[in-house]
């Protein structure tokens, strides 16, 4: 990484023409245009306050960090930031500008607990106005700030990139001096690396609730996903954690949003040249054990986020204590790692397999079963609808059939055309029959002669032992980081997986 960052300065990029790096001031002296079908300024910049008065934001910073420092310090402050998602979205190189993007993911390499590390996952300073008691990057915490400008980013950005060390950039930030000044620093990033830098990659942006609508308008043309972290599963949470943030200035940008990429979508079909409005969606994410939420209570506010609000992704983040306070539980307390998991796989079911989160969970039964994954939970429930009979049973019996997929339930309604189907079709066609062999039939007959009772059926599926995205012995992972082990060379290129601390 030295031939990116000498003396902390960057090499290597340099913008296409000196007049294409004038602020978002010079760049736009009119009010911005008035929206309407067809006419949408793509990345047209918002007038705000500091705009008004002719004058582009100062960063208020008196450090005199290098990139190399500001860079160690604010990759580490992002870390808790939840960005496990793939595009969502093509678009191909145009033959000039910088990138592309593919609607695969961008992220081919994924760490042992499933969050992707392709992107530059950044916040743009950890400085925050807010003292929420579960942020490490809270305003009474003694830990090092730091602040990057827009071009600093945008060079990072660009350096990463054409070294093939990234595929997208995710950024977040704290609140510096308010949310609007905040998301126009955000804003300057992301016009500059767009229109100046021409970058055409993957681009993550965290909304900050109680932004100016105009901003959020903007960025959203520029950037590929946005989210606004619903932060804690209920208002009341929110309340004791967080006193700052309210359930209203969380949801009033995500509708924002929803409103915004549905009527990007109607001019699109209108218009061809229609800019795209956040085109990969909006996402979400939840802090799973901070405050005493239930899974039923979790899982339905996911549900109706999904609903309600058109959201891509639910993130559930496991609580991983950093600050000392009554209000929340001990540092000492391991991260419910695998309660997380288990809402990772009950929210696959509400999205993929046509369940709801009322025959999961329920208010006699609040919580899943953590020994067992919910669908095979769900199943020990509802023995009563076993066995199925493999050929006959219609696409939405065979999807809540554990260790039957999506892709094997519609490879079976295909292949069943031709013929009945046997245990060996099932084995070829992709079926788990380990977990399937005692909730299913072929042609009347199961695969072994076995009990249909939840205490058998839960004592064998227990023996199978399940493959974990981590280990059960409550070792914790951290965020692999660009100066571990003091080799920034080899400890950011050279491996593809989190560097597991415990």
């Amino acid at each position: 990484m030295g031939d990116i960052i000498q003396s902390g300065k960057l090499s290597g990029v340099r913008p296409r023409a000196v007049s294409e790096q004038q602020s978002i001031v010079d760049a736009q002296h009119k009010p911005p245009a008035q929206t309407c079908k067809g006419n949408r300024p793509h990345g047209a910049p918002a007038q705000s306050d500091a705009e008004q008065s002719g004058k582009e934001i100062a960063l208020r910073t008196t450090s005199t960090q290098t990139i190399m420092e500001k860079l160690a310090i604010l990759t580490d402050a992002a870390k808790y930031d939840v960005a496990c998602t793939s595009s969502g979205i093509d678009r191909r190189g145009n033959g000039r500008d910088m990138g592309n993007c593919a609607a695969a993911g961008i992220c081919h390499s994924f760490s042992a607990d499933g969050r992707c590390i392709s992107l530059l996952k950044i916040l743009m300073s950890n400085e925050c106005v807010y003292d929420c008691k579960y942020c490490v990057n809270r305003r009474s915490n003694d830990v090092p700030r730091a602040t990057f400008t827009p071009d600093e980013i945008c060079e990072l950005t660009m350096n990463f990139y054409r070294r093939n060390y990234i595929e997208g950039l995710f950024l977040s930030s704290g609140v510096v001096n308010n949310p609007s000044y905040t998301m126009e620093l955000i804003y300057q990033t992301l016009y500059k690396l767009r229109n100046v830098y021409r970058f055409r990659g993957y681009v993550h942006v965290k909304g900050i609730p109680g932004t100016d609508p105009r901003l959020i308008q903007q960025i959203g043309f520029l950037t590929d996903r946005m989210s606004v972290n619903l932060e804690l599963p209920t208002a009341e949470g929110l309340e004791k954690l967080a006193p700052n943030k309210h359930r209203k200035t969380i949801l009033t940008p995500m509708r924002q949003i929803q409103n915004g990429i549905a009527q990007g979508k109607q001019e699109l079909a209108l218009y061809r040249s229609a800019p795209l409005f956040v085109p990969a969606g909006q996402s979400t994410q939840m802090i799973i054990g901070a405050t005493p939420e239930s899974d039923y209570q979790i899982m339905s506010v996911a549900e109706g986020l999904y609903d309600k609000f058109g959201m891509k992704r639910v993130f559930y983040s496991a609580y991983v204590g950093v600050n000392e306070d009554k209000a929340l539980p001990s540092v000492q307390t391991a991260s419910p790692l695998l309660r997380e998991h288990r809402l990772y796989q009950a929210d696959w079911l509400l999205r993929f397999y046509q369940f709801r989160v009322d025959e999961l969970l329920s208010e006699k039964h609040q919580n899943f079963n953590v020994l067992l994954d919910p669908k095979c939970d769900w199943a020990l429930q509802h023995l009563e609808q076993f066995p199925v009979e493999i050929n006959r049973a219609d696409y939405q019996m065979l999807l809540r059939v554990p260790g039957i997929g999506v892709k094997s339930a519609q490879r079976i309604c295909k292949a069943r055309r031709s013929g009945a189907l046997n245990f060996d079709s099932l084995r070829k066609i992709g079926v788990v029959l380990k977990r399937a062999l005692y909730f299913i039939t072929c042609n009347g007959k199961m695969m072994y002669r076995t009990k249909l009772e939840e205490d058998y059926i839960t004592r064998n599926l227990l023996a199978e032992h399940e493959k974990l995205p981590f280990d059960r012995d409550a070792m914790t992972y951290r965020q692999l980081s660009l100066f571990d082990d003091g080799q920034e060379n080899a400890g950011l290129f050279g491996q593809n997986q989190l560097i597991r601390s415990g």
